[in-house]
């Protein structure tokens, strides 16, 4: 068999994947757009972009330990270039995400606590834990003079947060549009919204952005809550779920690899020393 018959019968797979996943995104598009009236209705907080934080009382743990939740994401900074960007974990952010200027450090994804990557930030984790129906988290870094274009969330049943850990001084010119309102992130303060409103973010500075993003399970009735169970796990089955969650797996092999090479690097030269 001939090099180049072997690299069709390859790439025949992935050809047959691309119908099928665009039928399926039209598939969750239709039956996102039907659910949010639904779910809209359910919720027992405003359906409006940025929604107030008397509505979360678990917020103010958020707010009382950011300080050491900075310092971890400091400390995870120093790997930088292990952190992959956002498209590596989520292929299909291709389009809002480009080249190293989005980088995403998971210690949650859907539900699931990424352990090791959790090990290296353990008050952030521990706070995460008073969330009710945690679903995502990451610490969100943003390069300089990027902007994250225009896009949508998935479901209406889900709820996003921001927690300002590292920002830039110009903070005017760092900033996410939600709907028609506009968000500037500060150090230590925090913010829900429903990104199923279009929103954008834009960072014109020459400082990088950094904060703590998770999402939670809007609080609705229980016709509500059932809903929206049932829609995450038949999405959970799906290339847009599934793929992510194996990447993951596997940048967190590779984070820990080079914390261990870190590691061992500081040894030999403390040996050397002595």
């Amino acid at each position: 068999m001939s090099s180049a018959t072997e690299r069709k019968q390859a790439d025949r797979p992935e050809t047959l994947k691309r119908p099928m996943r665009k039928r399926v995104k039209r598939w969750g598009k239709k039956l996102t757009r039907r659910l949010a009236g639904v779910l809209s209705r359910q919720s027992l907080v405003p359906d409006t972009p940025v929604i107030a934080n008397e509505h979360f009382a678990f917020l103010d743990l958020f707010t009382e330990n950011w300080e050491a939740m900075r310092d971890e994401v400091r400390a995870v900074l120093k790997h930088r270039e292990d952190i992959p960007a956002f498209q590596e974990i989520s292929p299909d952010q291709y389009r809002i995400s480009q080249g190293k200027n989005w980088r995403t450090f998971v210690l949650y994804g859907f539900g699931k606590k990424m352990v090791r990557n959790a090990e290296q930030a353990p008050v952030t984790t521990q706070v995460l834990e008073q969330v009710p129906n945690l679903q995502t988290a990451w610490f969100s870094i943003l390069a300089p003079g990027y902007h994250i274009p225009a896009h949508t969330g998935v479901t209406k049943g889900i709820l996003r947060s921001h927690l300002g850990l590292i920002i830039p001084k110009q903070q005017d010119k760092c900033r996410i549009r939600v709907g028609g309102e506009i968000c500037v992130w500060k150090p230590g303060e925090i913010f829900v919204f429903d990104d199923t409103y279009e929103h954008e973010v834009w960072n014109d500075t020459d400082e990088e952005r950094v904060i703590l993003l998770f999402d939670f399970d809007r609080p609705m009735r229980w016709w509500g809550r059932l809903l929206n169970s049932v829609f995450l796990r038949l999405m959970k089955l799906t290339a847009f779920y599934q793929e992510p969650r194996k990447n993951m797996e596997s940048f967190e092999d590779r984070f820990e690899a080079a914390i261990r090479r870190a590691d061992a690097n500081l040894e030999m030269l403390s040996d050397a020393d002595t």
